[in-house]
């Protein structure tokens, strides 16, 4: 199932593809607040999501946030039979 969550050590460790960024920023600023998502097909057995310092889950606009850290992960298990 998909969840629109940080993926747990679980996850993040039997994924079959995992993707993780970290950012760190002195100052970070947007002059127009972002859209963004994240989609899984099927019923994947996956999670995205961030871990956030000093930076909301909405950032405003022309707002400057100091001290900023980012952790990103995506995790998805692939849907196939091993078994074989």
């Amino acid at each position: 199932m998909a969840r629109d969550e940080f993926p747990d050590d679980e996850l993040r460790r039997t994924a079959d593809i995992l993707f993780t960024a970290k950012v760190k920023a002195d100052e970070l600023r947007f002059e127009t607040a972002p859209e963004n998502s994240v989609e899984f097909t099927e019923e994947a057995d996956a999670a995205s999501g961030s871990r956030r310092t000093n930076l909301p889950d909405r950032v405003e606009k022309n707002v400057t946030y100091r001290n900023v850290e980012v952790d990103y992960a995506i995790a998805a298990k692939l849907g196939i039979n091993r078994s074989l």
